[in-house]
């Protein structure tokens, strides 16, 4: 990956971690105590798992960006993101609701969170690597 590549990684890392917070850590907190029997009860000793799942996932989204980046702007790092936060959200969201008894509303939060935790992640990346100049050919006499 380039310089862009890696600053965009650790900006999409943060994000994560900022975001994963936010929705986790404030918006979802009393859904998760009122589920408390639902999970692991070692689940606190675990996390650095989740952080792991993190870090992995901010490489492989903006190496995976920045292999078809066509330097559109940012509408590229939205459709972009829209389409992997649609494809990451569906899957743990919707597949967590179908295995484990949580409430519908946790995985629509975690579903929407999802889309626009990645949609945000890739503004922010599309703005890292920015726009490339439009290139006009000027026909020869």
């Amino acid at each position: 990956m380039n310089k862009q590549g890696w600053i965009s990684f650790v900006a999409v890392v943060v994000l994560f971690f900022v975001l994963g917070y936010l929705v986790d850590g404030v918006l979802l907190a009393s859904s998760y105590e009122a589920t408390k029997d639902l999970w692991r009860p070692d689940m606190m000793s675990l996390m650095w798992v989740f952080y792991v799942i993190m870090v992995v996932g901010a490489f492989f989204f903006v190496l995976v960006f920045s292999r078809g980046y066509e330097g559109k702007g940012i509408m590229e790092g939205i459709r972009y993101g829209l389409y992997i936060g649609i494809w990451m959200g569906i899957g743990m969201a919707y597949g967590t609701y179908g295995m484990i008894a949580i409430p519908y509303s946790m995985a629509i939060t975690w579903f929407f969170s999802t889309i626009v935790q990645y949609v945000l992640a890739g503004i922010v990346t599309a703005a890292i690597f920015g726009k490339k100049a439009m290139v006009t050919r000027v026909p020869q006499a």
